[in-house]
Parts: C-alpha cells; structure tokens; sequence
C-alpha cells in the first residue's frame, strides 16, 4: 500500500551502508518532501547531500515499463514462462551448473533470501553471487578465519567513545559522509581523540586526522604486521587475553616479524616518514579506546583477506574487542550487503550464515525448505562467474538490479561474456543501462520508493524500506519476479508467499535452526519470528541478534563474553606476510608505469542510474576526471584540464587532468561513477585488474597499472538542451542533468566552426528564434555562440571554441530553469554573467552555494571562518560534506590576502 498525502513515512536511504533513517512525505505536484529521521539510531536525523536529493530521483524518466524478450514488449505471464522454460531446459540438457544468478546490494533482504533459495535450495547450485563480492567480500573472509563467522563486532556508538579512531582504506567523507559527521562532531568536542586516516592520498577524511600516514599502494600488511611486532616489543598486548581466548598467536607473531624491520627501514618501504610511523605505533601501544574503521581500500585487493587479518591480529593482541569506543570496524559500501551476507547471497556460503561442508546445517536447511536437492558445494564467485560464461559453461544467467558491464573489472571481456552467453536476462528498474543493452529478457523491476522490505546496515541494524509511491509501468517486486518463476519451475509450494512479511518470517525463523539460543551462530533473529503482517508493517530497527522483539534502541556488541563461533570458542590469530606474486607487478612496470586507484565522488552513487537524475547533484563535479600529481604532469606536457588518455593493455579511458598534490607522485585517481550511458569513454572498469584475493574471490580494483598520455583535439563545446541525444559522432561528450534537460561538454577534432556546424545539423531547429553571436575572446580564440527560442522558452544553446575550459561557463546549468528574458539573452550572447547566474561553480549540493558566493563572502563581507560564511552563504548548512573544501578555499584566500597586504606594506 502506498503512502497518503500529507503524511510522513519512515524508510532507510537507498544509498551506502550506514543505513540512515529517512521521512518521506508526497507533496501536492506528486514528488517527494524528503527529511532525516531523527529516532533512526543510525543518523539521528541527519542525512548527507545524496539522501536529502533522494525526492529528485525518483522520476520515471528511463525506468523500464513492460517486460520484453528480444526487444518485443510481453506480457508477465508471457515473459515468466520464457524465463522458467529457458532455465529448466538449459538445466535438463547442461546440469544444475550452467545457470547462474548475479545479484546485488540493492536488493532488499526478502529479494535476496528468494533468490538464494531458488539457486542453492531448488536449481540445487551455489551458482549465485552478487556485486557485494566487489565491495566486501575480503572482509567476510577475515571475520570467518577469526571469529568463525561473518561478524562484525561493534556499534556505530562506538565512534562516541573511542580514543583513538584509525580510518583506512576509506574516504570516510565522501563515501560515508554521515559516519564522518559523527567522528568530526566528536574530534570537535573531545581533545582527547586521536584520529589516523591511512590513505595514499590526501582526501577531504584528513580534514579531522591528526596523523595522515600516505602508504604506498598495497603495504597495509606490512604496516599492520610491524605493529603487532612493535606491541610485543614494547610489552603493549594482553597476554592474559591471548592465552585465555586465542589460539595462533605464536605462528601470527612469527610471520608479522619476518616483514618487520626497524623503524626506519619500515618507513622507507611504507613510503611514510619515520616519525610518523613511530606516532601511529605509539598511540596505538598507549591507547586502549583504539576502533579501526575500514572499506574499500583494504578489501579490494589481492591481499585484501590479508589485510583484514592483519588489523583484527593488532585488536585480538591487545584484547580490544567487544568493548565500547573499541575493535576492528568493516563499513560497507551498499545500504543492503549486510543483508545479502545474512542469507546467503554469496556463493561460497549457504544461506543464514550456515556454510557449505556442516552435514548438520544440510541437513536443517534441507528439511527447513522441504527440498532433496539443495547445492552441496560452492558456486562460482563474481569474476569466476563470468569468466565461466566466457568460456561457454554458464549458459544462462540472471542478472537482478546490477550492472556488471560499468562495475565489474576488466569490462571488455564481461560484454564478450554475456555476448557469449545463450540467455541474458536482467531484472531492472531503469531501462537503458551498459548491461541492459546485452539482455535477451529484461523484466521491470520497482525501484526505491516503490519497494517493501528490510535492509540491513554496517552495525547489523535491519531497517524497513516502506514502499512510497506507485509503481511505473507493470513493475513488479524482484521477490515476486523470482518467485513466479520458480513456481512456473516446478516449484510453487516453497514460494507462493502472498506479501514480503512472510518471506521475512520465514528467514528469521531459518536463523534459529540448530540455533535457538544464538550460541552456535551470531546471526539470531528468534524474536521476530512471530511477526504477524501487522507487526512487520511497524517494526522499527533491530539490531542483531534479536532474542526478543525490540521496543527501544539496543547498542550490542558481540565477543564482551570471550566466547567467539570457532570450534574451539577462541578467537583466531590468523599468519599473514607479504606475498610478492600480490605486489604490483615490477613486470609491466616499463609499460604501465602508473597506479591507479579508484573510487567514488561526494554527490554521486554507482553508476549514477538514480543520482545522475538529481541536477544539483550533478553541479558539483560536473566530468569524470584523474588526479594526477603535477611533477608526473610536467614531463607529459599535461596541464589542468588537458583532456588525457589512460590505458593499459585491457581498455582506455578519455578524462580530463586534475593537477594536485593530493595525490601522491605516480599514483593516479578517478571516479567510478561514469559510463557509456553518461561519457564517451570514462568506465574505469574497462582498465581495472582483474586479479582476485585468492581467498574471498574480491578484485584488486584500487592498483590497476596503466599509462597516462595528453589527449590533443580542435575544438571544445558546451551543449544545453532539454531532451538527450545521441553524440557518439564526437570523440569526447559528457552527459550532466541539469533542471529542465541536458548539459553536454564536447571535445573534438573537427575545429570549433566545424563543430558548431554539426551541432546546428544535430538539433535541426525550426519554427523559432535564433539568436547567434561569433566574437574573439581575450586569447584571440573565436568563440561561436547560439540559442534557439521557442514558445518564450529558451529550447537549446551552445557554445564553442578551440579551447572552452578557461572560460566560465558553469552558469549554463541553470538557464533551462529560469524565465526567458533580456538578461538572459544577453549572457548567453554575450558570455557576460549576472544576477544568480554569476554564483560560479557549485561548491554545496545540498543549499546549491557556488563558488563565486563563497569567495564574496570571504573578500567583501570578511567571513573569515566556516562559521560566517555559513552564516552569510548557507553553505555547509545542510549534510555538511562540502566544509573540507569550504575550509581550503578559505585557506588559499586568506592566504592570498595575507600575501597582498604584506606586498603592499613592503612597498609603502
């Protein structure tokens, strides 16, 4: 049931792991009011840029509407019994091992409970995985070698009370900017709170840190081994704790100290100063509130299982674990990986954090779903999968809510493989993406706002997602898509639920199989499993294990007892070193000299299907980019804003130069975000290393090896226009939503007047006026201007030159939006701004502030602190995400003004 007017709805964000809290109420046109919710213990209200835009993405512009098989639009009923029979015969000719799901953490948890009982229950294979295997897949191998399960210990309270917070392998700010808030409010109140990031580069997360330790790329066992090294050596671990409730401490020591060297020779091969080093070790040996914040940057890599090890080795070492403000923290990168990890989305477990190879747990879950064929063995992991299909042993495959064309590594040989692959369906809410395009079935699927269920964050809190709005089109919910077919499969019993409540009852009772008092396993959800429709409709968060149904907020953390899932009850210290065969390969080196790292922007999300329909989320970073340390530039002749080429020997990408010391010298760094749907040629997949952690199966995504060379073209253009179009004609476009339609930046060879002519040919404008204007600008460079009017609305515009990135043009994105009138005329002839155009870059997403503002406010009305210029501007008064970089334009003007003034009194 949907929501009604005028009321407030409590959700959870669609967006990263940490799982806020959101109200949602219709307005009067329709759209989404949307606000934190201020009893969500996950943010108490607060919500960063992209959850307060959330209302701006939930258009049904590009949503798919209607099932179809090879482009011809179906039925439901028609495109169900295409998807069963096509499965059911791949299966009866080729075995239970050609098919395959790929799923996702977007999914909700009843989506992913289903779809994992199909595979694994009934098709009887462990071929099911999901994008989480991108994400966090190495964490889940760490946990389980220590703590016997997927466990992750802490509280997100803990961030209130710890003394010492390390953050490493993520940009907290950007990626998680809601947790970052919390942290920064307590380093604001707390003196004594020490916070480390461990990053090769500097990012807006170092705005906080007291110590930023650069490491070279792929060291952090190193790093973490010479720790444990250093706290025997000092006499800093807890000897009575490791023998009590350890076992492997000797051999773990012994490996950590075969990587150990002195400080000095340490820090030289960690790339860091000695003194830093000495820091971060000492502060760790004398503080017990010491929490470990980690992502991205440690799991994705060959090593990352390792990593996770080697830091949860320093935590079990000095008995810092279970307790407040204290252990080892992994944050998720999806608002339900948590969830696709608690059923069993990934191919290596079973279901309910039982595992493959427990005869008892097959024999629960066998008799639990009434079926005689459950999958005995492992599945394929993400990148194995595909790699499968590639060679012709997946033969069918479901793609539900993912997009591994833009995601997964190595992207050319993805589309080979589903090119490859017989059947191709996919399970979609929006209609044109990079792997919709290979489908032979497509299904629509309802999106955020429109789905019902549970999520479940990086704490283990489970949160409802309530449906808000109607679906478009016959979107339907990926549990029931998955459900339909596998009762036209031949097994309906097992999956005629009439609502997703049921499903839901259903899972929290298979959690208590072999396990009712929540001593066997961790995950424990037997106060829930006598949800009526009723109760489930109002269940507020719960944070596992659930023993009995909970009323209040809980904060729990797990090993308080001692007492961890191994067979012996003692937590594992787990023998990690450095693998050579992991470092970066010295091999390529010569060719690929460069490392690039990866990762996502403040405002955007994935692959920017839902935040790519926010035009002020889009204000802010406007193209795909790679930083790029300028003493690397000079030799290449690369300056800011060059247009360059990075390759390697698996694909290229076509991004512009950003010059910063920030990133560190041979290190590269560019977003994720962009695609073929939205660029030319800027997926920095088709360049990503395909390698894996041996063990979890994850991707070294963050040190691909690749060259960078400048990119020379005639022309630049900028392109206004209220529908989008096709410009692959071009050898460089970038696709930005701005209110009312469709800004496009273009580079080419064709030269500039040769440019605005095929622009002219491509809008083929008639019935209108035309407004035209060529002059030369202060470089002597001629610049081609054009608008055409229709109905008193300005329809299109653009603008080109030979060179368009010295001028300021940022105020293009909002003319579509505003009244036609005489002002407006004249800037766009003119190229002269004023008035709200003359804002200048957008700086905060959330209050849309621009630059220009931000610089008048610090130069004329002297707000020479965050504080004033939020104040005067608003900036900075809504997520809080865009004060780092408020902070250092304040730096660089009050230092510049520093500087004038000292001039001007030496020569009075």
């Amino acid at each position: 049931m949907t929501q009604t007017r005028n009321a407030w709805t409590k959700s959870t964000c669609a967006y990263c792991g940490v799982g806020c809290g959101i109200e949602a109420q219709i307005k009067a046109d329709g759209e989404l009011s949307i606000r934190g919710d201020q009893s969500h213990p996950a943010n108490f209200g607060n919500l960063c840029s992209k959850g307060l835009a959330l209302g701006e993405t939930v258009s049904h512009q590009g949503r798919l509407l209607h099932p179809s098989i090879d482009g011809i639009e179906q039925s439901w009923p028609t495109a169900l019994d295409h998807v069963a029979t096509q499965f059911s015969k791949t299966i009866e000719e080729f075995g239970p091992e050609s098919v395959a799901f790929y799923v996702s953490g977007q999914l909700l948890t009843e989506d992913y409970y289903v779809a994992n009982k199909l595979m694994k229950g009934f098709i009887g294979s462990g071929n099911i995985d999901t994008n989480s295997r991108l994400c966090m897949s190495s964490s889940v191998a760490g946990h389980k070698r220590a703590f016997g399960t997927d466990t992750v210990p802490g509280c997100y309270e803990d961030f209130d009370t710890a003394e010492m917070v390390i953050i490493t392998g993520s940009n907290l700010a950007w990626c998680h900017p809601i947790l970052f808030q919390r942290l920064k409010k307590q380093k604001e109140q707390r003196d004594n709170l020490f916070i480390v990031v461990i990053d090769p580069r500097e990012t807006d997360t170092c705005s906080i840190a007291d110590l930023h330790l650069a490491i070279n790329p792929e060291t952090d066992v190193q790093l973490f081994n010479g720790l444990l090294s250093y706290l025997v050596e000092h006499k800093k671990i807890d000897q009575q704790y490791i023998d009590a409730h350890s076992e492997g401490f000797a051999s773990a020591l012994a490996s950590a100290q075969k990587d150990a060297s002195s400080l000095e020779q340490m820090a030289s091969a960690l790339g860091i100063n000695q003194d830093d080093l000495s820091s971060f070790y000492a502060h760790f040996a004398n503080t017990e509130k010491t929490l470990t914040i980690y992502s991205q940057g440690v799991n994705q890599s060959m090593q990352g299982s390792n990593k996770v090890n080697s830091i949860i080795n320093c935590h079990i070492a000095t008995g810092r674990i279970g307790k407040p403000g204290m252990g080892p923290f992994s944050i998720t990168g999806q608002p339900n990986a948590m969830g696709g990890r608690e059923v069993g989305g990934l191919s290596n477990t079973l279901a309910a954090h039982m595992e493959f190879g427990d005869q008892q747990a097959h024999q629960a879950i066998s008799d639990f779903w009434q079926t005689d064929n459950l999958a005995t063995k492992p599945g394929l992991k993400a990148v194995d999968l595909f790699d499968a299909m590639h060679d012709g042993k997946i033969k069918a495959v479901w793609i539900i809510a993912t997009n591994p064309v833009v995601s997964l590594p190595n992207s050319n040989k993805i589309i080979a493989a589903l090119q490859k692959c017989p059947l191709v369906v996919v399970s979609d809410c929006i209609e044109n993406t990079a792997t919709a395009e290979y489908a032979d079935v497509l299904l629509p699927a309802q999106g955020w706002s429109e789905k019902s269920g549970t999520v479940t964050n990086s704490e283990r809190r489970i949160s409802r997602q309530r449906r808000l709005l109607p679906s478009p089109g016959v979107a339907k919910a990926d549990w029931w898509i998955i459900s339909e077919v596998a009762k036209r499969m031949g097994f309906k019993e097992a999956f005629d639920y009439l609502h997703e409540g049921e499903i839901f009852t259903e899972f929290a009772k298979m959690t208590t199989l072999n396990n009712e008092d929540g001593q066997a396993r961790d995950l424990n959800l037997i106060g829930l499993t006598q949800l009526d429709g009723k109760g489930y409709s109002r269940l507020k968060p719960q944070q596992w294990p659930v023993t009995e149904l909970q009323t209040e907020t809980v904060q729990q953390r797990f090993f308080a007892n001692k007492q961890f899932f191994t067979p012996s009850k003692k937590v594992q210290f787990i023998a990690v070193s450095i693998d050579a065969k992991k470092q970066i390969s010295e091999k390529t080196q010569s060719n690929y000299p460069m490392i690039l790292n990866s990762g996502r922007i403040r405002d955007q999300w994935h692959t920017m299907t839902r935040t790519g329909l926010s035009s002020r989320l889009g204000a802010h970073i406007t193209e795909p980019f790679v930083a790029i340390h300028p003493d690397d530039a000079v030799p290449l002749d690369i300056k800011e804003h060059n247009l360059v080429v990075v390759k390697n020997d698996k694909g290229s990408m076509l991004v512009r130069a950003l010059l910063t010391k920030q990133q560190a010298p041979g290190q590269l760094f560019t977003p994720i975000h962009w695609n073929k749907q939205t660029a030319k040629s800027a997926n920095v997949c088709n360049l990503a290393n395909d390698d894996t952690d041996p063990l979890s199966g994850q991707p070294a995504l963050k040190s691909s090896q690749v060259n960078i060379d400048k990119w020379e073209y005639q022309s630049e253009g900028m392109l206004l226009t209220r529908e989008p179009l096709d410009l692959d004609l071009f050898d460089y476009w970038v696709k930005q939503k701005v209110e009312q339609g469709y800004l496009y930046r273009i580079a080419d060879s064709r030269t500039s007047i040769e440019l605005a002519s095929t622009l002219h040919s491509l809008l083929n404008n008639k019935q209108g006026k035309t407004l035209q204007f060529s002059s030369t600008d202060e470089t002597q460079q001629m610049i081609h201007r054009y608008a055409f009017v229709q109905d008193q609305q300005l329809n299109n515009a653009y603008i080109t030159s030979e060179e368009l990135t010295t001028q300021s043009l940022d105020w293009l994105q909002s003319v579509l939006d505003m009244p036609l009138d005489g002002s407006i005329e004249q800037t766009l002839i003119s190229g002269v701004v004023q008035g709200k155009l003359a804002q200048g870059k957008i700086i905060c997403a959330c209050k849309q502030v621009g630059i220009n503002t931000i610089n008048e406010a610090i130069t004329e009305q002297n707000c020479h602190s965050l504080d004033l210029i939020k104040d005067c501007t608003t900036a900075g008064t809504g997520c809080g995400s865009c004060l780092p970089e408020i902070a250092t334009i304040l730096e660089e003007k009050l230092e510049v003004t520093t500087q004038r003034i000292e001039v001007e009194e030496f020569v009075a």
